[in-house]
């Protein structure tokens, strides 16, 4: 059940990112595979997009993308990336590795491979700090242990000193969250934060994040393939597809009221306390492989309301109530007949 939302974000603020018709594509010996096809959202000040979708839609690697992390032979082959207006998917890779930490900070699945076993939490944080902030060792150390009280480690002035393995999951995953906000970043791209906690220590995390998004200003981009953490989460969600987006738009329409018939799968497939189970929904088939994808809509193979058109024309997106969709369903103007 999704909590009452307050809008976080200034919507009339100009967005922290922006990503237009973004496509990533992985080059080799077998010819030009496209992950990532005509991606484009924005993020406001205060804002938490979530980014769900099954695995292999694209989730991580937009992520990836956007703070300049693509293993090769993945690069980016169109469209821009800007973050504060600023265009950053075209920048050196020197004066990107200044822009990461310093601007975006990044929250992954599992904190140990976050966190250097070898160095203790404080060491790793006032590095961290040092690197981005013009600060004395001894004004770093004093940021880094109000780092960690504000992300809720108990004692931080005693827990400093300690190395990652005296920490508990969730601990570590706070120490993490305290690693991406060293330099005050615009944006912070949480990468499926909360998958490897107990669910007590999920909704702790969650709630953090929030309180980031809310009492910082920053933009929070949210992967995650958990409805239940985009619910409890997010304001606005974008459901990805095999690359592309299917829909975005506020997060209570896209879970009371979804119009893409993917998303309208993946809401029927999360089920209800006091509902009976038999009610799931179940998408039948799998995402396409990148060697695989149909042409038209990618959905079409598995969509129970395909149509003649869905077979070879590409939708893009379209205007489904607040949010936007792209399938021809939307396409209220000419249905059909193309």
């Amino acid at each position: 059940m999704q909590r009452d939302q307050q809008p976080r974000s200034d919507a009339a603020a100009p967005p922290i990112l922006e990503v237009r018709n973004l496509v990533v594509a992985f080059h080799g010996l077998a010819g030009t595979l496209r992950a990532l096809d005509d991606v484009s959202f924005s993020i406001a000040p205060g804002e938490i997009l979530g980014v769900v979708g099954e695995s292999g839609a694209g989730k991580s690697l937009t992520g990836a993308a956007v703070i300049g992390l693509l293993e090769r032979p993945g690069r980016i082959d169109g469209g821009e990336i800007l973050l504060a207006g600023r265009r950053i998917d075209n920048l050196p890779h020197a004066q990107m590795r200044k822009v990461r930490g310093r601007e975006i900070g990044a929250i992954f699945q599992d904190p140990l491979t976050s966190l250097n076993p070898l160095l203790t939490v404080g060491e790793q944080l006032t590095e961290t700090i040092a690197t981005h902030l013009a600060l004395s060792a001894k004004a770093a150390r004093a940021r880094a242990v109000e780092l960690l009280a504000e992300v809720g480690i108990p004692a931080p002035a005693n827990r400093i000193d300690d190395y990652p393995h005296h920490f508990s999951g969730g601990m570590r995953q706070r120490v993490v969250i305290a690693l991406a906000l060293c330099a005050n970043p615009k944006l912070v791209i949480a990468d499926e934060p909360t998958t490897a906690l107990d669910v007590s220590v999920q909704a702790q995390i969650l709630e953090l994040i929030r309180r980031l998004g809310r009492e910082h200003g920053t933009a929070v981009m949210l992967i995650t393939h958990d409805m239940g953490v985009i619910a409890e989460t997010a304001d606005r969600v974008a459901v990805m597809y095999a690359g592309r987006v299917a829909e975005i738009g506020p997060t209570r329409e896209i879970i009371e009221t979804p119009h893409h018939p993917y998303t309208v799968g993946l809401m029927g497939s999360v089920p209800v306390i006091g509902e009976d189970a038999e009610d799931l929904v179940q998408i039948d088939g799998s995402m396409p492989r990148l060697n695989a994808i149909p042409p038209g809509c990618a959905f079409n193979p598995r969509c129970g309301e395909v149509m003649g058109r869905c077979l070879s024309q590409r939708p893009g997106l379209m205007p489904a109530g607040r949010s936007q969709a792209a399938c021809w369903l939307m396409d209220t103007v000419t249905g059909d007949a193309a």
